[in-house]
């Protein structure tokens, strides 16, 4: 097995050239990290351009595509493209970014709504065939949307409360007795500024690194247990494992989206709130 395989649908077709099956001598082929590695596909320049880049160009292409069909000659009376639109934007609006931020909010919906729907297309591609691999299982993806999340709420935390009390917002918790603010203020001034951004970019990887891998082990499972014998049975359980991981993992796309648009929300609302 090359360190090259892309995608467990690779893995498996290795395995089953070699007629890797359970009583044929040949061990389990696991996967590993070499899940996670792609060459490049073409060159353009000094950017090298592999499958998680492109498929995140797609999935970009598909939030502006769908957008741009739905809302670009919005109807009083909307037609089902537009309706879907206004329940995705709506869901958002209201569930996410008004009840976080509040009327404040408003203005930074749309940017919201763009992550939400770029961060759940980029990690449903784990179950598209063809893709087969969650862009925000390579660490650049969700770090870069940190980074976005990060300098936002950064910049509107010193543009709303000016230099002295934007560092206040983010060291000097209200309602904390002073005795014990030479120990709050250096913890809170690393895990506002450090330790958010990390966690953010840290909790949407891990949870799509870990899917992807429990996903491409249990299908090469299924194969190299499928054998004339009782490995036929131990084939089939592994297989209805993959169809009840696919499954669940269908709700953890969904749910990862929330949860990093929510905590962008949470992050804003703070650099917005009135000085203590």
């Amino acid at each position: 097995m090359t360190k090259e395989s892309v995608v467990g649908a690779d893995v498996t077709q290795l395995a089953s050239e070699a007629g890797c099956h359970l009583f044929s001598g040949c061990g389990f082929p696991a996967p590993g990290l070499n899940e996670f590695e792609f060459k490049p596909i073409f060159t353009i320049g000094s950017i090298e351009f592999n499958k998680p880049m492109l498929l995140s160009f797609l999935c970009a292409f598909l939030v502006v595509a769908f957008f741009w069909a739905a809302f670009a000659k919005p109807k009083l009376l909307p037609g089902k493209l537009q309706l879907v639109g206004e329940i995705g934007y709506d869901f958002v609006k209201r569930s996410i970014v008004l009840e976080t931020i509040g009327k404040k909010g408003e203005k930074y919906v749309p940017m919201l709504v763009s992550m939400f729907f770029f961060i759940w297309i980029m990690n449903i591609m784990s179950i598209i065939p063809f893709a087969q691999f969650p862009v925000m299982a390579a660490i650049a993806f969700p770090a870069g949307l940190a980074a976005v999340v990060w300098f936002t709420y950064m910049f509107l935390t010193f543009k709303t409360h000016g230099f002295v009390g934007g560092f206040k917002n983010l060291c000097w918790p209200s309602g904390i007795p002073g005795w014990v603010m030479f120990i709050l203020v250096p913890i809170e001034f690393f895990s506002n500024i450090f330790v958010r951004p990390f966690t953010l970019a840290v909790r949407a990887f891990a949870n799509m690194f870990a899917g992807h891998l429990l996903i491409v082990m249990f299908s090469i499972a299924s194969w190299y247990l499928l054998s004339p014998s009782i490995g036929a049975l131990y084939g089939s359980v592994s297989f209805v494992v993959t169809l009840a991981l696919t499954a669940f993992e269908l709700l953890v796309q969904f749910l990862q989206a929330y949860i990093f648009v929510m905590l962008a929300s949470s992050y804003i609302a703070g650099a917005l709130e009135e000085a203590h």
